[in-house]
């Protein structure tokens, strides 16, 4: 093995940061939410579905574009190379101070959240962020340390997420007595239900809980022969967690009454306490909490890349780029984890979930219409892979979340605007930083 293979990350590490980026926050909270507006289990099955259609035409698009383009640094890297360099540092800029920094803490006070809600640990307000804080950092200090150290813990708590999942999934249909009383085939009123405002608003949690669909374009630099193995990846690990969310949404209704859930965080830990009783429920909820830990540690790992990019692109922010004997870009890592553990003590779980889901799906949306840009600018650039279904399939996913980014915008303005603005701030950031590294240079 050259020396250079050591320091990459394998085809099933990187799989596995795609799907434990997904498999976190989202699908364990949403849909307590969801339930407030839609009451029909096949509407809400079908609001997992679409948003799966759309995270899995997004996928095959990227794939194109990193493929073509494979640098790590996912949007600030495309973005960049397709329209300008100030668009990508906006990217970037999202990325990296709420794209991985603000779920990467929403997961882990998820994580505190359920622990606590099993384990009576006092009522101490600093419970629950002291707990969150510190998965955070001991995870950043381990995935700063080398590639081994890294990719073995990142695949390790992947394939016990997985595990587990399927796991709970049989036994809780398994153990659980009359089912709900819920339909999951369509009746009447559904069709006009799949197209109404409040599917579109809850399609906003969906899409945040198929967040992270991406990862692995974060890691194309550092990832064993990306041109061939990144579609492989981006679609398989994909369609995986479509699967998984369909089927626990399907568990969660058929085992734990509506009335119990709606408007509920921790709909995973009712679920389980409807179906195995009060101390299996409470066992269920631990080994819940425990699963987000791949979350927390497949943000840590991926989300500093974009800093390190930028670092090395942009000579006043170097600092970023920097990596230590094993090439990985230590102080980065260190940055994104002291901006989540900041997100943990200063700001509200809900304000942080809108605004960084409208803010991604909107870098998305941009880096989407990108490949439509790239084709008709540089028609003879190598493609070692061309989207599947082109142009329907980047048209789907820019229409199911154009969508989304619309009713976002009338139905939840204040963090939409907010949204807009950190890329306001992006674009001031890049000018300063762009002109410091110029006079730097001379």
């Amino acid at each position: 093995m050259s020396a250079g293979r050591k320091n990459k990350f394998r085809f099933t590490t990187v799989t596995a940061v795609v799907i434990a980026n997904m498999v976190g926050t989202g699908v364990f909270t949403s849909l307590g939410f969801q339930l407030l507006e839609i009451h029909s289990g096949f509407a809400l099955l079908a609001l997992w579905a679409v948003g799966g259609i759309a995270a899995l035409c997004g996928a095959m698009t990227y794939a194109e574009l990193g493929a073509a383009l494979p640098r790590s640094g996912g949007e600030y890297n495309f973005l960049a190379r397709i329209f300008h360099p100030s668009v990508g540092f906006i990217a970037g800029w999202v990325s990296a101070t709420i794209g991985f920094a603000g779920p990467c803490a929403l997961a882990a006070m998820t994580f505190a959240a359920y622990a606590t809600s099993v384990v009576d640990v006092g009522a101490s307000p600093w419970v629950r962020p002291a707990l969150a804080a510190g998965l955070v950092i001991a995870l950043g200090l381990a995935h700063a340390s080398n590639h081994r150290t890294s990719g073995g813990t990142q695949l390790v708590f992947t394939v016990l997420k997985v595990g587990v999942i399927v796991a709970f999934c049989v036994a809780a249909l398994a153990f659980a007595g009359e089912p709900q009383p819920l339909s999951f085939l369509p009746v009447a009123g559904d069709g006009g239900r799949l197209f109404s405002g409040e599917f579109a608003v809850a399609l906003i949690y969906v899409s945040y809980a198929y967040t992270g669909w991406n990862a692995a374009t974060y890691l194309s630099s550092e990832l064993e022969n990306p041109q061939r193995t990144l579609p492989i990846i981006l679609f398989s690990g994909t369609l995986v967690v479509m699967l998984l969310y369909l089927a626990l949404n399907f568990v969660f209704l058929s085992v734990a009454p509506v009335e119990a859930m709606r408007g509920q965080v921790e709909v995973g830990y009712i679920a389980a306490r409807a179906a195995f009783g009060e101390f299996g429920g409470k066992l269920t909820g631990l080994v819940l909490a425990a699963l987000l830990i791949s979350t927390v540690s497949a943000m840590t790992l991926a989300g500093p890349r974009v800093l390190q990019v930028i670092g090395e692109d942009f000579h006043a922010l170097r600092f970023f780029a920097r990596t230590n004997r094993d090439d990985i870009p230590a102080r980065a890592i260190y940055t994104q984890t002291a901006l989540s553990v900041i997100f943990i003590l200063s700001s509200s779980f809900e304000s942080v979930l809108v605004f960084a889901g409208f803010t991604l799906a909107l870098s998305s949306f941009v880096t989407v219409l990108g490949v439509f840009v790239l084709r008709w600018r540089q028609p003879e650039l190598p493609r070692p892979y061309r989207t599947f279904g082109y142009p329907l399939t980047p048209l789907l996913y820019l229409a199911l979340t154009g969508w989304t980014l619309a009713f976002v915008l009338i139905n939840k303005p204040a963090e939409g605007l907010f949204g807009l603005g950190v890329m306001a701030s992006g674009l001031v950031f890049y000018l300063v930083s762009a002109r410091a590294s110029r006079a730097s240079a001379y």
